[in-house]
């Protein structure tokens, strides 16, 4: 259960304070919650205060109980997050390497946790690429692997944020039946009206605030409503 309480986000410049995310109140509890809006609206702003990757300057987030800023590390062992680009968390030489710097905490020995990584790329269709270096797999299976990674550790909510905005239609069509057929809560951020459907509920973000809070159909509706009349 995520629940954020007032929580906004103010950023301070040369020109002063701008608000980024007015403070938002919500109880994010189905199983999967897709977001969206514009470029530059504060839905990932509102993705990253889920666990921890932006702190809110009011207000406070809790996963679970536990609150963002003070129980951090716990937090982000429950929520794990996929970037736009997935190079931005592909850090290691090699597939198998990466997956394997993911479950570095919970296994220590070294041979126990190639053989674990091996099955967690088995499990994404990756386990052929184990040996080859990140920079030669295509854009589809570098998301692929850093979704392996994030899953490696067994989130209970895995925040997605424009997963599929560098992919073409048949990797983006991959990705997003690996998110929707993971077991864990997903929070999705998206420009893709079409796979935003499949979500129970979706958010609206505009000019950082969330305007519209309901189910798929009509948040589509009215997004496109919204910007047709801009």
């Amino acid at each position: 259960m995520i629940d954020l309480d007032g929580a906004g986000v103010e950023v301070s410049g040369p020109d002063g304070t701008r608000t980024i995310l007015h403070p938002v109140t919500l109880r994010l509890a189905e199983h999967r919650i897709g977001v969206i809006g514009a470029n530059g609206s504060g839905k990932s702003t509102l993705a990253r205060l889920l666990n921890g990757l932006t702190q809110p300057t009011s207000g406070h987030v809790q996963v679970d109980g536990l609150d963002t800023r003070r129980d951090g590390p716990a937090v982000r062992r429950r929520v794990g997050f996929v970037f736009t680009n997935p190079s931005a968390q592909l850090v290691m030489p090699t597939a198998v390497e990466d997956v394997g710097l993911s479950l570095r905490r919970v296994e220590k020995d070294a041979r126990r946790r190639r053989a674990a990584a091996l099955q967690v790329l088995e499990q994404h269709g990756l386990v052929d690429k184990a040996d080859v270096s990140v920079h030669a797999l295509s854009g589809g299976q570098k998301q692929l692997l850093a979704l392996a990674g994030v899953l490696a550790t067994e989130p209970d909510v895995v925040v997605a944020d424009e997963p599929t905005t560098l992919l073409d239609l048949r990797n983006t069509r991959l990705v997003a039946d690996r998110l929707f057929g993971m077991r864990q809560q997903l929070v999705l951020v998206t420009h893709d009206l079409d796979l935003v459907q499949r979500c129970e509920r979706v958010l609206v973000v505009e000019d950082g605030r969330v305007v519209h809070d309901g189910q798929a159909a009509g948040a589509v509706a009215f997004y496109r409503d919204r910007e047709l009349s801009r």
